[in-house]
């Protein structure tokens, strides 16, 4: 029997099968492959494929004829498509496979409406976006493949932030849903997060479907698509009302835990760094008191390529610069920021040393000796609470846990784990019991009503927890002191290395495959007591490329980021001293860099 194969688009890596004759002399499985091999498109097949694709689209063309005959250029948009996982895509902006574009998006919600359609009957999706650039352009593009794929659509009709999309699918009962943003990327980058019906990001299994089905559609052919317009016309999608967001706003405010007789005076400095943050974030602080804040115009008004902030991101100094540099001018005692799509908060307080950036392991561990202080005094304490970390979070979370009665349960690096577990809780009838989660990257959540990280929550915490302490004349500064005394000096650090191309993803992954087959005996000056591999040994946890290696006094953890070509590297040293543990932390810094370059 002969085999032919019927030639796919590059995205399908499917060979179409047609018997229609006779071979003795070769196997099926070589006649597959020989034939598979003569007919896979390279890079530069690719390329052509999408010069003549898009001559409609004057940006996109004008870019990929820009790179002809740089073979360099062509094979970096075109050696990989964007890859779908739990947090659906993120890139750079720009045209191929490897670049985030109308097309690629396209695809994508073609998949993730076939998957809907194949497991709701009359399914339908929540759409929200960021300020960067295109977000609004890739929200109607996706609206417009749902909508012509029979799957209903509510979308915000202006900036609002992730967080609001996950309460919004629960609220409106969608199947699921969608953000367009990168997050905290640099300017250069979009993304495309994907949610289910439980308002979590997608899990594991279900982003390997919804891979299964864009694997199956051609960017070009293959795409079903109304013109937003004419999608609204016909009824197929509409805008989400101020009903909606009234209500996410209303159940941020349930989770207050602030006196009423503690005075909200305080000057405080926000700023959205250009992003969705503006929309939600001083609305909600002045509902609760809050009204003495000031905003930096220069980051005040969305703004996708972030002008004072080439890297939006408040885990780093440089992005404070602007709200820091109006905090001194105003005397203001706090400043908080939030990354573009409103789901991190970052703070800086101020002190007799000037202002200290408060990192997201010490506001994570603040926040939690502060909910659990509160609810114990104002009688709202669940029997049996329960608190969530990530593995890559302060272990010092756990002493703080164990003080107060609260169950904490870690889970794998990514809100949407977070997420789940509140899911559980739910299912078991027991939702209450949940009453914090937090991950060292500046996400937290007190309440169930959402299932991602949430800034605007996350803010209004910050705010009480701070005038509470003011009102005892302390700083948030003095309040983590007093818990380093408490439960030790616990001193963490993130290292970040960047594999740019397919070259730096092939080193990075052959960096992992080597630590995993010869592992360090000693870090620090420490025997290795433990490597856990969570890709092979038994966790209890879901499968993940991720290595933990536990010391005497700390720990390493090592894993790919999920969302950008990056080696994390997570480090926490806990010592008896705050010398000692910074000692153990530098020498873990020094042997781990020393390894990733």
């Amino acid at each position: 029997m002969f085999i032919a194969i019927r030639r796919q688009t590059p995205s399908d890596a499917r060979p179409c099968l047609t018997a229609f004759g006779s071979e003795d002399t070769l196997t099926l499985e070589a006649i597959i492959l020989r034939v598979w091999e003569n007919f896979t498109m390279d890079r530069n097949t690719l390329y052509r494929q999408w010069l003549e694709k898009t001559e409609h689209n004057d940006a996109l063309h004008a870019e990929l004829l820009s790179i002809r005959g740089d073979d360099a250029a062509i094979e970096d948009r075109f050696y990989r498509e964007l890859e779908f996982g739990t947090g659906g895509l993120r890139g750079v902006l720009g045209a191929g496979t490897n670049r985030m574009n109308v097309f690629t998006v396209g695809k994508a919600t073609q998949g993730y409406a076939n998957y809907l359609k194949a497991h709701f009957a009359a399914p339908s999706v929540a759409i929200a976006y960021d300020s960067r650039i295109n977000s609004r352009l890739f929200a109607e593009t996706a609206a417009g493949v749902f909508a012509a794929n029979g799957v209903r659509v509510h979308l915000y009709d202006h900036l609002m932030p992730t967080p609001s999309l996950s309460f919004a699918v629960r609220d409106l009962r969608c199947s699921g849903g969608v953000v367009v943003t990168a997050s905290h990327n640099p300017a250069k980058y979009n993304g495309y997060k994907v949610y289910g019906a439980d308002g979590c990001q997608i899990t594991t299994e279900a982003a390997k479907a919804v891979q299964k089905e864009i694997n199956r559609v051609d960017p070009f052919a293959d795409v079903r698509a109304l013109d937003f317009a004419e999608a609204l016309a016909a009824g197929s999608a509409s805008y989400i009302g101020e009903d909606t967001i009234e209500r996410y706003l209303a159940a941020v405010g349930t989770t207050s835990v602030l006196p009423p007789d503690v005075r909200r005076n305080a000057a405080i400095i926000y700023t959205p760094l250009n992003g969705t943050g503006i929309s939600c974030v001083p609305r909600c602080l002045r509902t609760h008191g809050f009204t003495n804040i000031t905003l930096p115009p220069e980051q005040a008004e969305p703004d996708g390529n972030f002008p004072t902030c080439p890297y939006p991101n408040p885990e780093i100094r440089e992005a404070l610069a602007v709200g820091l540099r109006l905090a001194e001018e105003t005397g203001s005692e706090l400043l908080l920021a939030t990354d573009p799509d409103c789901d991190r908060v970052g703070a800086a307080v101020k002190t007799e040393d000037g202002y200290r950036l408060i990192t997201g392991n010490e506001i994570g561990v603040l926040l939690l000796d502060f909910l659990c202080r509160m609810r114990r005094t104002n009688g709202t304490m669940p029997e049996h609470p329960v608190a969530v970390k990530t593995i890559v979070t302060t272990p010092m979370a756990e002493r703080i846990a164990a003080h107060y009665g609260v169950e904490l349960r870690n889970v794998l690096t990514g809100f949407k784990f977070i997420g789940e577990q509140i899911g559980l809780l739910e299912k078991a009838g027991e939702a209450g019991r949940y009453i914090f989660g937090f991950e060292e990257s500046y996400g937290y959540l007190s309440g169930s009503f959402v299932r991602d990280k949430d800034a605007v929550n996350a803010s209004l915490l910050i705010c009480e927890m701070f005038v509470w302490y003011k009102a005892q004349g302390k700083t948030l500064a003095d309040a983590l002191e007093a818990l380093y005394a408490q439960y030790g000096f616990f001193e963490s650090k993130l290292l970040s290395f960047a594999f740019e191309g397919s070259a730096g993803f092939a080193h990075m992954t052959e960096l992992l495959d080597s630590l995993r087959v010869s592992p360090p005996e000693t870090l620090a000056g420490s025997s290795v007591q433990q490597m856990i591999d969570y890709d092979r040994d038994e966790t209890g946890l879901p499968r993940s490329n991720v290595l933990r290696f536990l010391l005497d006094g700390g720990e390493a953890v090592v894993r790919p980021s999920g969302t950008e070509p990056k080696l994390k590297i997570y480090l926490t040293a806990a010592r008896e001293s705050r010398e000692e543990s910074r000692a153990m932390l530098a020498s873990l810094e020094k042997q781990l860099t020393d390894w990733a370059k």
